[in-house]
């Protein structure tokens, strides 16, 4: 009987070690499986990082090239019109030549300007003026500004209180024309080629 006894642990030993070589084996079989999926989850991740990169600096061309393309392409305001109708115009003589305020009135008017009839004489206190002066209201900056272009670009400036006529008061009128002796029996430098202020002269009104 003491014979069979070490033959029985001796055989016990082999299969104990047998196990614990399966599991390791399973152990480095998962690992690498791991490992393996690990790499492939990284490598999508890269592609679709580069994928991004590539296409974002494609959609900002365009627009800074539309840009500058409006800009070069911008055409000029044209600001040399200015308006002959909307306000009154009244001429005040201060030349000392009888009927020149007359003549200037139907001047302007022939160039369709809205001028105030009869025209009158500048206030004593002005005295005699050798040059042209445009007076205007507030607010009527523009209309003194057609016609001292039709005068040939005179002087313009806002009217004092009280304004510079015999009556001291411009009535309807907003924009004052003081003539001067460089004007006064004179055609417009500025009028229009079509007009024809040569025929203010038949005209009988006082100033």
């Amino acid at each position: 009987m003491s014979d069979e006894q070490p033959t029985g642990s001796r055989t016990a030993r082999p299969a104990s070690s047998g196990g614990v070589g399966v599991s390791t084996t399973l152990g480095i079989i998962v690992a690498a499986i791991a490992v393996l999926l690990g790499f492939l989850i990284l490598r999508d991740i890269n592609r679709d990082r580069d994928g991004g990169d590539v296409s974002a600096p494609v959609e900002t061309q365009p627009v800074n090239t539309d840009v500058t393309g409006t800009d070069v392409t911008l055409p000029p305001i044209d600001t040399t019109t200015l308006p002959r109708t909307g306000y009154k115009v009244l001429v005040a003589n201060a030349s000392g030549i009888s009927g020149s305020a007359g003549q200037m009135s139907t001047a302007l008017q022939a160039e369709g300007f809205v001028v105030v009839q009869p025209a009158t004489n500048a206030a004593e206190t002005v005295g005699k003026q050798t040059v042209t002066v445009v007076f205007y209201v507030p607010g009527f900056e523009t209309g003194a500004a057609a016609v001292a272009e039709v005068l040939g670009g005179v002087a313009t400036q806002p009217v004092a209180s009280p304004p510079p006529v015999e009556s001291g008061d411009l009535g309807e009128a907003t924009v004052v024309v003081l003539l001067g002796t460089d004007l006064a029996g004179k055609l417009l430098p500025g009028a229009l080629p079509s007009a024809s202020p040569a025929a203010a002269a038949t005209t009988t009104t006082t100033g």
